[in-house]
């Protein structure tokens, strides 16, 4: 299997590749980031001799590079981890959410129609699904709404990868996973940003009363 990454550099994207490299050594992974303030190659600095991985400075919006990327190396799968990811990136500054999120994954998506990639896997956010209200919980059924322009980018995205399916027969998969956390987080995340106020003493930032649910599927 050969198989592209987009956002492997990444905290999530590239604790997936190195899975990746240690579960399937005989498969091809081909990393791609940008290299924005989240992106840190010391995340993938174990395999910096590995011959099963090769990394790609690269921008998922840039179609042409990206649709030759996927030639050149025949690959037949794409994890898109790419994002601009922070929420309260998002309420400061919309626009970057809607060019990264929504058109590179736009991009993306006509480059693997063009070069022929059996199967697309998007990674979204729980944050489509919007509050979880007093239940603390929804299923995959739930309708989207988006609360954040963040998440509302998600979404948007998502509706892309649904659409490249019933429209073009593109095999893909949407996961919704909710709140990651573990080594290599980018520490404006929320566990992160509990532990070391919680280390340093300081108080815990807490939004509105205190009293929200995180939304956990079922």
């Amino acid at each position: 299997m050969k198989v592209l990454v987009t956002g492997g550099a990444g905290f999530i994207g590239s604790a997936y590749v190195r899975m990746a490299r240690r579960r399937r050594p005989g498969d091809l992974v081909v990393t791609v980031d940008a290299l924005t303030y989240a992106g840190n190659l010391e995340n993938l600095a174990e395999l910096e001799r590995d011959p099963g991985h090769l990394f790609v400075h690269g921008d998922i919006r840039d179609r042409s590079a990206m649709e030759g990327l996927l030639r050149a190396h025949a690959v037949e799968a794409i994890v898109n981890f790419a994002a601009e990811s922070h929420v309260d990136r998002s309420i400061q500054s919309a626009a970057p959410f809607l060019d990264t999120n929504v058109g590179g994954t736009l991009a993306l998506l006509e480059a693997a129609r063009a070069a022929g990639v059996r199967r697309f896997l998007q990674i979204s956010t729980d944050e489509v699904y919007g509050s979880a209200g007093p239940t603390g919980s929804f299923d995959e059924g739930a309708p989207l709404a988006p609360r954040s322009p963040y998440a509302a980018s998600k979404a948007a995205a998502d509706h892309f990868v649904m659409a490249f399916h019933h429209t073009h027969g593109l095999d893909v998969v949407i996961t919704r996973s909710s709140n990651n956390y573990g080594p290599y987080q980018f520490p404006e995340k929320l566990i992160p940003v509990m532990v070391l106020s919680a280390l340093e003493g300081t108080p815990l930032p807490v939004y509105g009363d205190g009293q929200f649910v995180r939304a956990t599927s079922r």
